[in-house]
C-alpha cells in the first residue's frame, strides 16, 4: 500500500510551533528589576527550562543575582506582551540589536503591567498573570555557538489565581486555564479541549467549567 507524501521541504527562519509565552522577572545590579518576554520555555517536573539569547538582560542578571521569577500570561494580555517585545534592559543596547530594539529601564510600566511582592525571591510577580513561578536559576548551559543559553530553573512557590484552581485541590484547571501561545510569531490561545492524557488527575474539566 503506498500513499501520496503531501509534505514539502522547507526552510523556516524560525521554529516556533506554538510554545508558551512566559514573562521573566529578574534583578539589575542597581536593585531595580528587569522584565522580559520569552517563547522557549518547557517544564519537567519542578524545574523550567529557558531558551535565552545571549546578549539579552535576563541572561546576565541571572549569572549573578539567580532569583527570578517566571509569569505566564493568559491570552488576552497579549498586546502588552508585545508592547515589551521591542524593549530591552541593556544599557547600552547590544549592537545586534540596535536595528530593532530601544532600552527601557520600567518595563512594567511600558506594557501596562503591576508588580506584585514575591515570597521567596527578590525579583516581583506580573499581577495580572494567572500563574506565577517564583524560582531559582541552578544551571546554565551555552548553545547555538554562544547565542543562548539553557537555563535550569527550580521552582520554588506556584502561586495560581484562584480562578483556575480546581476548588478543594492543587491542582490546576485545564479547562479554566489558558496559556498565550507564541506561534510561529503569531499570538493564539488554546482551542476548546479534546480530550485528556491516560495520566491526568483532572479529567472532568469540561463538566466543572461549563
Amino acid at each position: 500500500m503506498t500513499t501520496t507524501d503531501t509534505h514539502r521541504v522547507i526552510r523556516p527562519s524560525i521554529l516556533y510551533f506554538g510554545t508558551p509565552v512566559a514573562l521573566l522577572t529578574t534583578e539589575n545590579a542597581s536593585g531595580t528589576f528587569n522584565l522580559a518576554p520569552v517563547s522557549s520555555a518547557w517544564a519537567l517536573g519542578q524545574r523550567v527550562v529557558l531558551g535565552l539569547g545571549s546578549e539579552g538582560r535576563t541572561v546576565r542578571n541571572l549569572a549573578e543575582r539567580p532569583e527570578l521569577v517566571i509569569s505566564l500570561p493568559s491570552p488576552e494580555l497579549w498586546e502588552r506582551v508585545e508592547r515589551l517585545a521591542p524593549l530591552t534592559g541593556a544599557d547600552p543596547v547590544p549592537e545586534a540589536k540596535r536595528a530593532a530594539y530601544r532600552y527601557e529601564p520600567d518595563k512594567f510600566s511600558a506594557a501596562g503591567l503591576t508588580p506584585r511582592p514575591s515570597h521567596l525571591v527578590r525579583p516581583p510577580r506580573v499581577a495580572e498573570a494567572p500563574l506565577q513561578l517564583e524560582a531559582r536559576a541552578v544551571a546554565s548551559t551555552p548553545g547555538g555557538g554562544g547565542s543562548f543559553y539553557s537555563v535550569e530553573c527550580e521552582v520554588l512557590r506556584v502561586h495560581a489565581d484562584e480562578r483556575i484552581v480546581v476548588p478543594g485541590t492543587q491542582h490546576v484547571d485545564p479547562g479554566a486555564w489558558s496559556p498565550l501561545i507564541y506561534n510561529f510569531r503569531h499570538y493564539h490561545g488554546l482551542t476548546p479541549e479534546l480530550g485528556h492524557g491516560f495520566r491526568s488527575e483532572t479529567p472532568r474539566t469540561t463538566a466543572r467549567t461549563g
